[in-house]
């Protein structure tokens, strides 16, 4: 046999049993990450009494574990599969949902909620890399958007839930329902095929562990802008609702912010993947930063119920579309059997981005105002547009140069 007939053919369709299964997994996942992401702090003031400091610390410690699973997990793929390192961190990933009703003291709940951001980190990554062999090459933004979709779905209806359950049933039903989108999660994880990297089947090489092979040089510079991108989103996650109140707006409006959010980009998928791809890179990515710049000034200059929304939406483009977005861009500056480490290290910058984004921009709240903060971040995100120029964009500007592959 030759051994161009080893090598596996790119897929010709994107709507495949894998590639839905894999979204869908993705999509349990999100929905457990952000059912607790939205009542973890309040829980652990109303159980535990902890200060604010330590109710963030119980926030901000599933973040940390899924940065220290990321700088592994690219490697991790290579050595031991990616189909082991799915079920290993799913199986982790329910087992640490159901701890959450046996922590019975603060440090143990901080503690579950590392070990929680560990499991989660190691099998969203394997996700967001396997399913780029999944997607056909000439729609790969497009792919990469509708996969990305799952997660939108998670954001908008998971602190929904997340609040309508607390508030009837109490903290319990929320890890009861965890613990069961786990199990799905599994199920799931189990039943997809993930394509395998293309070296171990053209080479036959098995690589080794290096602290070198941790990050993935050529991503790096695209993945530093949207760590940018995530340390302005997160300064909305963090104080959109303390801003909300001292403007005198709706908590009404505030919850709004996000369903707006989620509706806009679901409708973006269905333009945004197809003119990355016909057109290039730079057709969106510019357009999108712009409008994050936008938000932001929104945000600053229009403290009212229309202009929240209308940031709400340019938020939805300039981040949640960006977002995927430059996670195919950094897919196609390395070769194939890169894209594990790449997409590692594109997730550890947007982590990085968004933990260390409330730290510091609550730093500087007390000199900026709530408005000022705002304003300052639009600035900032103008020099994200430049650094993507130099990083990428004034490489890339042109569109396809091979045929589309068929739609399905």
């Amino acid at each position: 046999m030759s051994s161009a007939s080893s090598v596996p053919q790119p897929p010709q369709l994107l709507w495949s049993r894998n590639f839905i299964l894999a979204a869908v997994t993705n999509l349990f996942i999100a929905m457990v990450f952000y059912l607790l992401v939205t009542a973890m702090a309040l829980y652990a003031v109303n159980e535990f009494q902890a200060t604010e400091i330590l109710a963030g610390l119980a926030v901000s410690a599933f973040v940390l574990g899924a940065v220290v699973s990321r700088l592994f997990t690219g490697q991790a793929m290579d050595i031991i599969g990616r189909k082991r390192v799915l079920v290993t961190s799913l199986a982790l990933f329910l087992m640490a949902s159901a701890l959450y009703l046996v922590a019975d003291d603060l440090g143990l709940l901080i503690t579950v909620r590392l070990f929680h951001g560990l499991a989660f980190g190691g099998a969203s990554t394997v996700l967001a890399a396997a399913v780029q062999g999944m997607i056909p090459p000439r729609r790969r933004s497009e792919g990469t958007g509708w996969f990305g979709t799952s997660t939108t779905v998670g954001t908008a209806l998971g602190p929904l839930l997340a609040f309508q359950l607390t508030d009837r049933f109490g903290f319990d039903s929320l890890f009861y329902l965890c613990a069961a989108f786990s199990v799905c999660g599994l199920v799931a994880g189990l039943v997809v095929r993930l394509p395998r990297a293309q070296h171990h089947q053209q080479h036959g090489v098995r690589p080794r562990f290096s602290l070198r092979g941790l990050v993935s040089l050529p991503a790096l510079p695209v993945s530093l802008v949207m760590l940018m991108a995530g340390l302005a989103y997160s300064g909305v996650l963090a104080f959109l609702n303390g801003y909300a109140q001292e403007q005198g707006i709706s908590p009404t409006i505030a919850s709004a912010f996000f369903m707006v959010y989620a509706v806009v980009l679901v409708l973006s998928r269905f333009v945004v993947g197809t003119m990355q791809d016909r057109y290039g890179d730079n057709s969106v990515v510019f357009p999108l930063l712009t409008c994050l710049v936008a938000g932001m000034a929104v945000l600053a200059l229009w403290p009212a119920n229309g202009g929240f929304l209308v940031a709400a939406a340019l938020c939805a483009l300039g981040f949640g579309a960006l977002l995927t977005s430059l996670q195919s861009v950094a897919a196609t500056v390395v070769p194939p059997f890169q894209i594990g480490v790449a997409t590692s290290t594109y997730f550890l910058m947007l982590d990085i981005g968004t933990g260390l984004g409330p730290v510091v921009l609550g730093a500087l709240l007390p000199a900026t105002g709530f408005s000022g903060m705002y304003l300052m971040l639009s600035g900032f995100l103008v020099l994200a547009m430049v650094v993507y120029w130099f990083a990428h964009g004034r490489r890339r500007a042109g569109g396809a140069t091979t045929p589309s592959a068929p739609r399905d």
